[in-house]
């Protein structure tokens, strides 16, 4: 099946936020209720053999729910927000053939904004600038690109007006590394973008709950999952070696540091992730945040993202 570019009215019910914040969950139990299809939108979900860490959903919940986004490449292959594209565009298709309503849920926000404002067609020495520049944003936050581009350019780097904008920070980059002012994209301000839910809890709430995970992705056998991994020549991975949770697991299996000491830094990563995610929505992406803690159940959270769906309608996706 070709990628085709999804037709003006297709439209897709969005679930974002950080990790741990149960939107993977919540976004099961509506699917298997609606019934619907889930299109993952996270990074590291794209790897085959990466499930533990990755909290990728069971096989008895990919038997209940129809999954697309999820095992597209070995971990030692390339991805970009460009091949997830071609993929999610798949998913479209597939969704709309079927006349299944299609839920998107995940935390990479560049793969969110793909698919709300599309890509901007561009010359390859800009296309590539721009994966990198996006890489770096999600996985290491705007200070990276400030870095970045006073490193290359300190000039230019001076001359921005407001240096805490990402969007101004990668065409600054396209233009000092490519030698020429790049082709203005067509992604949006955040606020002329199209409204999509996100699930926001207090930060002691979503740390309780990345501590959580964390203790039971070890516990549930991530150890032996990287070493299969390691096995297979997975240290030559270029973005997946070091995903969060299996670089610390990989480096406890190489005795170079304890246990401890690796789910520690496990649950370090991922907070700072979240922090990052939320920074990246709330810049990026226009969210309508919906409050939900920890005396709420799964249930009860999905019935709020239902009525709310119900409420304002599916998010239109980009046509071009």
């Amino acid at each position: 099946m070709s990628a085709q570019l999804p037709t003006s009215d297709a439209r897709a019910w969005f679930l974002v936020g950080p990790t741990a914040s149960g939107k993977s969950a919540v976004g099961q139990s509506i699917a298997e209720q609606w019934p619907g299809d889930i299109l993952s939108a996270d990074a590291m979900l794209v790897y085959i053999g990466m499930d533990i860490g990755t909290a990728k959903p069971t096989a008895a919940e990919r038997a209940r729910v129809r999954y697309y986004g999820l095992d597209l490449v070995d971990p030692r292959e390339p991805f970009s927000a460009g091949a997830y594209r071609v993929a999610a565009l798949r998913a479209i298709q597939a969704t709309r053939a079927r006349s299944r309503p299609l839920i998107v849920v995940g935390g990479t926000g560049l793969y969110i904004k793909s698919l709300i404002d599309g890509l901007a067609p561009c010359a390859p020495g800009q296309s590539a600038v721009r994966e990198e520049a996006g890489r770096r944003l999600a996985a290491e936050g705007i200070g990276a690109l400030q870095a970045w581009l006073r490193r290359v350019d300190p000039a230019r780097y001076s001359s921005l007006a407001d240096p805490q904008n990402s969007r101004r920070l990668i065409r600054a980059l396209e233009t000092a590394l490519i030698g020429e002012a790049p082709a203005h994209g067509n992604w949006r301000e955040a606020r002329d973008s199209p409204r999509i839910l996100g699930l926001k809890w207090s930060l002691p709430q979503l740390y309780d709950r990345i501590e959580a995970r964390v203790q039971a992705m070890f516990a549930g056998g991530l150890p032996a999952e990287v070493e299969r991994l390691l096995q297979a020549g997975f240290e030559q991975a270029p973005t997946a070696s070091h995903a969060i949770g299996y670089a610390e697991a990989a480096a406890y299996l190489r005795a170079k540091c304890s246990l401890e000491d690796a789910m520690n830094k496990t649950a370090v990563r991922s907070r700072q992730l979240a922090k990052r995610q939320m920074t990246w929505f709330r810049h990026q992406c226009n969210v309508e945040w919906l409050d939900v803690d920890s005396a709420m159940t799964t249930a009860e959270i999905a019935g709020a993202v239902r009525a709310y769906w119900q409420a304002h309608g599916p998010t239109p996706l980009a046509a071009g």
